[in-house]
């Protein structure tokens, strides 16, 4: 066994650097929570290139006494802890002293502060952990510090780091958290020379929560609110509206700290699983406050975790409160539903039963294929041609031409075959269509063979191919919107979006910026007739939230692609004999036709031997 060695004093700080500074946001984090312990009613942030050139916290606090400035950045030099007893009974954010030291070791840092009782500040500089100078200058009132270059002289950790976009995404995200936690103080976010988050103080917490996040936000979210012997909890839950497919939009903070903890978010989720939409999650802004005895939050380097001494109970206390303010508030709004209805009943006159035919938009269909042997196939000249546009206003029944002979028509057989010069290939046999189950399930049948195909899931793959093969070619056809449609966003999802701008207009989009973090979209892919937009943008900026960095432009594409495919037909959408027809035919001729883009089978196949035995005729 080798010697052991004592370590000396900058690789063991660049050590713990490494493990309470992931990257430049875990800097920003730990300075704005010193800032937020001071006492601090203003803090401003400033950020450059990701926070990887500059950034620059400024508060109003009570600032750093003289004496203690070269202290404050030795190792486990802490103004918030004595003893260890202390650890049990922690009230503020910081408290191992470990922040300072650690950024100081990685970057060139510049501290000045000063405190009311003095008419002069002090200022440190010191880079890689070596002091350059420490002098009396002038300065308000409060604490000013500047780390540049971070990760300099750890250039393997500088490889890690993600886009210069990406990291600032990552502050702005962390600003959004700790200023919903301190309502009561004004934040402000710079990110090279634009102001990106502005928040000021208020007593009111939606108020927070609608400059954070938008109007729309604010008018779909429901309070809750519980106490037990050992904790409150109360906060903010949104309803269906504002659910997103990712879980970007919750926080949790414990005694006023952001942390991420599965078993608060479970509890959440779980209590409103029964009034949301399969796969999406809800908005929520949760609070803990409980006595720090039993809660340990010395648990992880980053402090991002905590233990709690009794989860069941902390389990029940959330559920409960989340789930008892959902229930009431959609008793009071049936309430109020019931009454206006009632009203409307006596006034209203007898209503007409109609049927209405819901509008399907096929797109164009490659003709038929037609088996004629295992290893030999020729081209059906007699086709219906459909025509899926309405005659007017009252008629929304598909008009269909009739049957033509179209043996010997070179633009039909021109449209039938690929750009590579290939005939599309048929993946399973001509089908004889028997008819439609429950307006959601095709019934079909070969020569020995019977087919049940899912409608939505069949239309869906065809758009999906359709619109990815459009994409990679460079062909996708756009429409103008008559009113151009105007998005809000988040800080953070307006920076993955300028991230991935061009991926959206690769797609069909034409968007232009409109604002700060606002967008206004005024083209859209021709197929996606009119979807809702807001939904639909949404749920791009998640799954490319989701996907990261390193993924490349076609699994992008892919997944853009598989959300957009919404536009198919759905369950229930009652189809005539020559629409089905044509959705038969085209998922025939399709590259994969046996799966949706999620993954579920499109078709099942049953032979005529397991039908029969089903029935018992066969052993």
């Amino acid at each position: 066994m080798k010697r052991i060695n004592l370590l000396n004093e900058e690789t063991s700080n660049k050590i713990a650097a490494g493990e309470v500074l992931e990257r430049p946001s875990s800097a920003v984090k730990e300075l704005v929570e010193n800032s937020i312990d001071a006492n601090s009613k203003v803090i401003t942030i400033e950020i450059e290139e990701g926070g990887q050139k500059l950034i620059r916290v400024s508060d109003d606090g009570d600032g750093i006494n003289p004496e203690d400035i070269e202290k404050a950045f030795l190792p486990h030099a802490t103004s918030k802890i004595n003893a260890i007893e202390d650890i049990y009974a922690i009230n503020t954010l910081g408290f191992r002293g470990e922040a300072l030291p650690s950024i100081a070791a990685v970057s060139n840092t510049i501290l000045r502060s000063r405190t009311k009782e003095l008419e002069a500040g002090k200022e440190i500089s010191i880079s890689g952990g070596v002091k350059n100078h420490i002098k009396d200058v002038g300065c308000s009132i409060g604490t000013s510090i500047e780390v540049r270059d971070i990760f300099y002289n750890v250039p393997a950790r500088q490889k890690f780091l993600k886009s210069s976009q990406r990291e600032a995404a990552l502050i702005s995200d962390i600003i959004n958290r700790l200023a919903l936690a301190n309502s009561n103080i004004s934040f402000r976010l710079i990110n090279n020379g634009r102001k990106v988050v502005n928040t000021y103080s208020t007593e009111n917490l939606s108020d927070t929560i609608r400059t954070i996040y938008s109007k729309n936000t604010t008018d779909n979210i429901i309070k809750f609110e519980k106490h037990s012997d050992i904790a409150s909890v109360y906060g903010y839950v949104g309803n269906a509206e504002i659910s997103r497919g990712s879980r970007n939009n919750q926080s949790v903070f414990v005694n006023k700290r952001y942390i991420k903890n599965k078993l608060i978010a479970t509890a959440v989720e779980n209590a409103v699983k029964s009034f949301l939409m399969i796969n999406k999650y809800p908005f929520f802004v949760l609070f803990l406050d409980i006595y720090p005895e039993f809660v340990d939050v010395n648990v992880h380097p980053t402090k991002s975790e905590v233990k709690f001494q009794n989860d069941r109970e902390i389990f029940k206390l959330v559920f409960d409160s989340v789930h008892d303010a959902i229930k009431n508030s959609l008793k009071d709004n049936f309430d109020l539903e019931m009454e206006s209805a009632v009203d409307m009943i006596k006034e209203a006159p007898p209503l007409v039963k109609e049927n209405v035919q819901i509008p399907i938009d096929f797109k164009s269909h490659e003709p038929p294929m037609k088996i004629e042997d295992k290893d030999n196939y020729k081209p059906e000249f007699i086709k219906p041609t459909v025509d899926y546009s309405f005659k007017d206003k009252e008629d929304s029944v598909y008009s269909v031409y009739n049957k033509k002979e179209t043996e010997g028509n070179a633009d039909y057989l021109t449209d039938s075959i690929n750009k590579n010069g290939s005939i599309p290939s048929p993946k399973f046999p001509d089908l004889r269509i028997i008819g439609q189950y429950h307006n959601t399930y095709i019934l079909a049948e070969s020569a020995e063979d019977f087919y049940l195909i899912d409608q939505h899931a069949a239309h869906e793959k065809i758009l999906f191919e359709k619109y990815t093969k459009e994409i990679m070619n460079g062909s996708v056809s756009a429409q103008i919107l008559l009113t151009p449609e105007i998005i809000e966003m988040t800080p953070e999802d307006f920076i993955y979006y300028i991230e991935n701008k061009d991926i959206f207009v690769r797609v069909g989009f034409n968007i232009e910026v409109f604002g700060d973090n606002t967008v206004s979209i005024r083209e859209v892919p021709n197929f996606l007739g009119t979807p809702q937009l807001k939904e639909l943008f949404s749920a791009m900026i998640d799954n490319l939230k989701n996907l990261g960095s390193g993924e490349t432009h076609e699994v992008k594409y892919n997944k853009i692609a598989t959300l957009a495919c919404k536009a198919a037909i759905k369950a229930n959408d009652r189809l005539n004999m020559e629409e089905i027809k044509a959705l038969i035919d085209d998922l025939r001729c399709i590259d994969e036709p046996f799966n949706c883009p999620h993954g579920r089978p499109t078709i099942i196949k049953m032979t005529l031997y397991e039908v029969e035995k089903k029935f018992k005729r066969i052993q």
